[in-house]
Parts: structure tokens; C-alpha cells; sequence
């Protein structure tokens, strides 16, 4: 378990000693020996159920009709953007083509994380 996983007060151990956590990157050591600061990375064995006591977030939902519109807003955009930068007739055609597919690949991938 990473450190920032545990709440304030919860005991755990780390390299061989019993630490409580009394800060967002700082645990006091339970023998007295005083104060340390926790690295990132540091993996850590809870103490007492600690592990238990951290609260899982439930799972984002998005709004799919807010998600498409917001989307196709952003295409509409980018669609004028490419018109006004664009000044070769034959070059803005083939880049709305791509931008066109990149629009159906975004669709389809949404279509699909709704049904699967």
C-alpha cells in the first residue's frame, strides 16, 4: 500500500519500525524516535485494518448525450479553425476527410464503451 493511500492516524510499517501517519507525507515513528518523511514510492505493510479504512471513490459517470455534444462542438471548432487556415482548396478538402473519420473513430469508440 503507498502512503498517500492511508488516512491520518492509521498505523503501518515500514523498513522494519511502526510508524503512524500524521501528515500528508510525514509519520512519527510509535517508539518515540520521532518524525519522517515517507517517500512516494515507499510500499508499506497497514497496521490494524488500516487498509480497510480507506474510502473508494465510486466509479465517474458521464452524462453520454453532455459527453457527444461537447464533442461535437469541439468538432465544429476545429472544422472552422481548418477553413480559416487552410487556403488550398484540395489540401482542406483531404484534411476534413481526416478530420471527418477522426470524428466517425471517436463515435464508434463511445458507441462502443456504451454497449460493452
Amino acid at each position: 500500500m503507498k502512503f498517500q493511500q492511508l488516512p491520518l492516524g492509521a498505523r503501518f510499517e515500514f523498513e522494519g519500525r511502526v510508524y503512524v501517519k500524521v501528515g500528508p507525507m510525514a509519520a512519527s515513528a510509535e517508539d518515540g524516535g520521532g518524525q519522517r518523511l515517507i517517500p512516494r514510492w515507499a510500499v508499506l505493510k497497514p497496521l490494524d485494518g488500516a487498509a480497510g479504512a480507506t474510502p473508494k471513490r465510486p466509479a465517474r459517470q458521464l452524462d453520454e448525450a453532455a459527453v457527444t455534444a461537447a464533442f461535437e462542438a469541439y468538432h465544429a471548432a476545429c472544422a472552422r479553425l481548418l477553413d480559416e487556415a487552410c487556403t488550398d482548396v484540395d489540401r482542406g478538402m483531404a484534411l476534413r476527410t481526416g478530420l471527418a473519420r477522426a470524428r466517425g473513430r471517436f463515435l464508434q469508440a463511445l458507441e462502443q464503451a456504451r454497449c460493452g
